[in-house]
């Protein structure tokens, strides 16, 4: 497969998931300041915008900043609308790969964000999250049942679970890190889609050490760190596969698999209260695995340039 198809495929998968964990998280933290009328909306904002890669100060965040520059912003693929349309030009260069019924999806969703932002800026901005909710999952349902599972399969759905894992270990820090201006568990499990799979696995109230533990650790929830971590390591066990035998006998073939792989054994090897212990330091980790991982795909597979970023320079 050409290299640019290739990461033009990546970064669908990318932006795509990105744009849906960001209408997950804005829901939830609307929502929340909805509902809360003792909550200090300057530094819940605040919090919510340092923990996506773009700080500013406590005095000039509030929910209209939020929302301009995570939801509504068409020049950054950290927003929503900026993360559609960088995955529906993408597309354009990789369909001959695509179902058609895919790119149509992506096309009819990119068309659709004008009227989408008027709506939202109108009448609220829920019905545009759940619109790229349901939108995403027509884009991923629709490869799932549209595309070989051949190299532009692998790609796409290794940009999805990369970007799964940094939104993922984004979204628990929003509740680890933001102290008295953090969501609830029950909150930071709603915005993954993990509320009902946790009350059906847990069958009690939420707690916050399951919580955290369900989210990072359970291998059957698909949004799980390590479920996306271990699709991340498959599809890159495929695409590295040696036709060479002796090639694969010593190690892994290639600087990302390596890197997935040990965030992988991370999780899975170490004990879970030292985990949890350890948890603000663990999830900086994982967003730096995705960095370094998703730099590593770029230099191995693709053309050679710098790789695009998700956190701005300079910003932890």
């Amino acid at each position: 497969m050409l290299s640019r198809i290739a990461e033009s495929l990546f970064w669908i998968g990318r932006y795509v998931e990105r744009a849906d964990d960001t209408a997950r998280i804005l829901d939830v933290h609307t929502q929340r300041l909805v509902e809360d009328p003792w909550i200090d909306e300057r530094r819940a904002c605040a919090n919510l915008l340092a923990l996506m890669g773009s700080p500013v100060p406590d005095d000039e965040a509030d929910t209209e900043r939020v929302l301009a520059t995570l939801a509504f912003d068409r020049t950054s693929p950290s927003s929503i609308v900026g993360a559609l349309s960088s995955a529906r030009e993408n597309a354009r260069g990789a369909r001959e790969v695509l179902s058609a019924e895919i790119w149509e999806s992506l096309n009819v969703t990119h068309n659709a964000l004008p009227q989408q932002r008027t709506m939202a800026r109108r009448y609220g901005p829920h019905s545009l999250f759940r619109f790229v909710r349901e939108r995403s999952a027509m884009v991923f349902g629709l490869a799932d049942s549209t595309m070989s599972r051949d190299e532009s399969w692998l790609f796409l759905i290794l940009g999805r679970s990369l970007e799964r894992v940094d939104m993922t270990a984004r979204i628990i820090s929003t509740r680890v890190l933001a102290g008295d201006a953090a969501p609830s568990w029950t909150l930071v499990l709603r915005s993954t889609g993990a509320y009902e799979p946790y009350l059906r696995t847990y069958r009690g109230v939420v707690d916050s050490s399951r919580a955290a533990e369900f989210l990072l650790l359970d291998r059957l929830f698909p949004r799980s760190v390590f479920a996306a971590l271990e699709q991340a390591e498959a599809c890159l066990a495929e695409l590295e596969r040696s036709p060479v035998r002796d090639a694969a006998r010593i190690g892994v073939a290639g600087e990302a698999h390596r890197i997935v792989g040990r965030a992988r054994t991370m999780l899975e090897f170490m004990a879970t209260p030292e985990l949890l212990g350890q948890l603000p330091a663990r999830l900086e980790e994982l967003q730096r695995t995705c960095s370094l991982a998703s730099a590593a795909v770029t230099n191995r597979f693709f053309t050679e340039q710098a790789p695009q970023v998700w956190v701005p320079e300079g910003v932890a």
